[in-house]
């Protein structure tokens, strides 16, 4: 057989058609992004299984039980449905409002490490607020559909009495797009609700304060950022820790973290900076998380000021968090990024769906008692003949049709009547019966006349809500400060700055050293073979930007470094910085406050002008790719802050060129423009300012338009060795 009929070809958009396309979608709708009722299809199956178990009223059972029954829903391994469960559960506080009652051990959302046990060693059943979920679930309120197999039905959502969509946060990632869903105080977002019911241009702001979360925290509160959260859909805020000092012990209790991180994660960044010398004011960190709640424990060195500390923890490590938010739901089966109005107005629409479904379930059934009550009424008349009907009536199959004939009933009718015990057929019975009737009637009234008004169907909805914020009284766990209130740590603030001696050598080694030691010292501890090659002078709270063979740049604080001595060797820079295999420094300047030019000098004859502010970052980048141009090997770097003249040479050629002829670039590998025109086989081997040159007369090298091939050398002009590197 050959190996032409293993395989088919098949064109690329086909098989994005046909393959990629489905499970695209399937992820999309199925499984990762949220409805309108605040679930995603997995919760829905587990929440629904549990109700149908019985879980809403009776005791708990085991997780074990609740994982099995669900896989009849969900057709996913066990491991998944249990780690579903266990977000939803009281006990791991993962949700403001949980729907599962727990017992056992389910871990923690702020702890990495914490496991949950097996579902066999715990039990749970739903939570009270659950009620609020399936009040209606019996009444039509939802669709059913098919499960996988097609054995049972399953609803294809859960009527909530609340918009859930807001109070439950919800993370997902789905194929092309992902939802960030963040979790608001249910009775904030029910008072929401009511307000933008009433009134849909109503300040959603004033009521719904902000966002709220189960691990408390403080949401640093800027009004223009949540009023585009609230109107896109999109954005961000910042959430911080919440600690308290404990003078007693010398001590920092953090009580409360970010959502978005866990306490191993803080922990880990901490040691990080600490071993790295960034941090200095702590002694020791503990984790005493128990039963009484999260609790991080540290202990300060004598004199360390705790709030310097913790502003600086609040810079450095994840007790001061970013939430990102993106509101993806799935509205009609269609992922739609909304704001929290458009969402309320969505939530509403669909839930007056829910309650019209629910009155009209109502209504019928009513009509179908007062139809049986009506032929009811009818045998009042003569209950004797009805009876005697029946018992003159020789087959049982013809009672039906001749109480029908002789009381012109339908056959509903006739089958309630001849389902009436004979104990129940006298008139006292009979007459209870009818007194339903004017009831029922007023009734059936009130219910058409509900679902003919709109404002009706709002004011039941405005009332369930009303009713779940009085049964379930809820206050925020997240507190809000605002921006202006806190105060940013600036790391240049705590910082000794004083003058220090910059000594780099050939090799990369670096000595950052005082005056003081400086002039007390001897001769530099150099390895065999390696040299000074830059000696700058600085501040110890300055930048420093290094310059490496692979035309990479590494930008540090001089106070990174420790104070050394002229007798050390000092540190080896390719380990120090994180530089690659085979990398090395071979330049390094101070940037300053970013004003200045670099102007770089290559063997090929060019030179290129580069603003030093192309360096500068925001972020604390440390590693910069693309810091000048690989095209020809550097010769020389010079810092410029104004212009100056420099000296080209090739040995037997040089060349003085003033810098105010090259034009300044953003671009930091800008391949430059020529300025020594070179013959073949020649090439630029130095580069240095004409104040530290030895040229006799510069003015016979000099010139005014470039590129120049320069002049030749004169004997007493000719270098005893080569130029290096600035």
């Amino acid at each position: 057989m050959s190996s032409k009929q293993w395989y088919m070809e098949q064109p690329i958009t086909q098989t994005l058609e046909q393959n990629f396309m489905p499970y695209a979608m399937s992820v999309i709708v199925s499984r990762a992004l949220p409805e309108i009722d605040g679930f995603k299809p997995a919760h829905r199956k587990l929440l629904y299984t549990m109700y149908k178990m019985g879980l809403l009223t009776g005791p708990r059972t085991k997780s074990a039980n609740i994982v099995g029954q669900t896989m009849r829903l969900n057709p996913h391994g066990d491991a998944a449905i249990y780690e579903t469960m266990v977000r939803l559960t009281r006990a791991n506080e993962s949700l403001l409002v949980p729907f599962v009652d727990s017992k056992g051990n389910f871990g923690k959302v702020y702890s990495r490490d914490m496991a949950y046990a097996a579902p066999r060693y715990t039990e749970a059943r739903l939570d009270k607020i659950c009620q609020e979920l399936f009040s209606d679930i019996d009444v039509d309120a939802v669709d059913f559909v098919d499960n996988y197999d097609g054995t049972m039905k399953e609803p294809t959502l859960l009527p909530t009495t609340f918009p859930n969509i807001l109070v439950s946060a919800n993370l997902g990632i789905a194929v092309g797009m992902a939802c960030n869903i963040c979790g608001f105080d249910l009775n904030e977002t029910c008072r929401a609700a009511i307000e933008y019911m009433k009134n849909p241009s109503c300040d959603l702001l004033s009521v719904l304060t902000a966002p709220d979360f189960p691990t408390g925290g403080e949401l640093i509160y800027d009004r223009a950022q949540m009023e585009q959260i609230y109107r896109t859909g999109r954005g961000s805020f910042r959430v911080r820790a919440k600690w308290n000092y404990v003078p007693k012990g010398n001590m920092i209790e953090i009580t409360e973290i970010p959502y978005t991180t866990t306490i191993e994660a803080v922990i880990d960044k901490v040691t990080e900076l600490t071993k790295a010398g960034k941090i200095r004011e702590i002694a020791d960190m503990r984790d005493e998380t128990g039963l009484q709640g999260l609790r991080l424990t540290i202990d300060l060195k004598r004199g360390a000021d705790p709030d310097k500390l913790m502003a600086k923890l609040m810079k450095l490590t994840p007790l001061s968090d970013t939430f990102s938010c993106n509101f993806n739901v799935l509205i009609g089966g269609t992922p739609r990024v909304m704001g929290v109005a458009e969402i309320l107005e969505e939530w509403t629409a669909w839930r007056t769906g829910c309650v019209r479904r629910r009155v009209h379930f109502d209504l019928e059934r009513k009509k179908e008692r007062l139809h049986l009550l009506h032929g009811l009424r009818k045998i009042l008349l003569d209950i004797d003949r009805a009876i005697q009907i029946i018992r003159e009536t020789e087959e049982d199959a013809e009672v039906i049709p001749n109480l029908m004939i002789g009381f012109g009933i339908d056959e509903t009718q006739a089958e309630y009547i001849a389902e009436i015990r004979l104990r129940n057929i006298n008139k006292e019975y009979i007459l209870k019966r009818l007194s339903e009737t004017d009831e029922l009637e007023k009734e059936i009234h009130r219910l058409e006349g509900v679902l003919a008004s709109r404002d009706k169907l709002r004011d039941i909805i405005i009332g369930e809500l009303k009713n779940v914020i009085r049964k379930y009284p809820t206050t925020r766990r997240t507190s809000i400060v605002y921006e202006d209130d806190i105060e940013e740590y600036d790391e240049t603030q705590s910082i000794d700055d004083y003058p220090v001696h910059l000594f780099m050598t050939r090799e990369g080694y670096f000595k950052k050293i005082t005056p003081q030691s400086l002039r007390m010292s001897g001769e530099h501890k150099l390895k065999d073979g390696d040299e000074i090659a830059f000696a700058l002078e600085g501040r110890n709270a300055a930048e420093v930007i290094f310059l490496t063979n692979r035309c990479q740049a590494y930008k540090a604080r001089l106070y990174e470094f420790d104070d050394s001595k002229a007798s050390v060797l000092g540190d080896f820079l390719p380990q120090k910085l994180g530089m690659e295999e085979g990398e090395t420094p071979i330049w390094l300047f101070l940037p300053g406050d970013y004003t200045g030019h670099l102007l770089y000098v290559f063997e090929n004859g060019k030179a290129a002008r580069v603003e030093s502010a192309a360096f500068q970052t925001k972020s604390n980048r440390r590693k910069l790719t693309g810091a000048f141009s690989d095209r020809s090997p550097l010769v020389a770097a010079f810092l410029l802050d104004g212009d100056a003249e420099l000296v080209l040479s090739t040995g037997v050629r040089a060349l003085v060129v003033n810098t105010a002829l090259l034009a300044p670039k953003t671009t930091r590998t800008t391949q430059g423009v020529a300025v020594m025109a070179l013959k073949r086989g020649q090439k630029v081997i130095s580069a240095q300012r004409l104040d530290s040159s030895a040229l006799s007369n510069p003015a016979r090298y000099r010139t005014r338009t470039l590129p120049a091939a320069g002049a030749l050398l004169r004997s007493e002009d000719l270098p005893e060795k080569q130029l290096t590197l600035e």
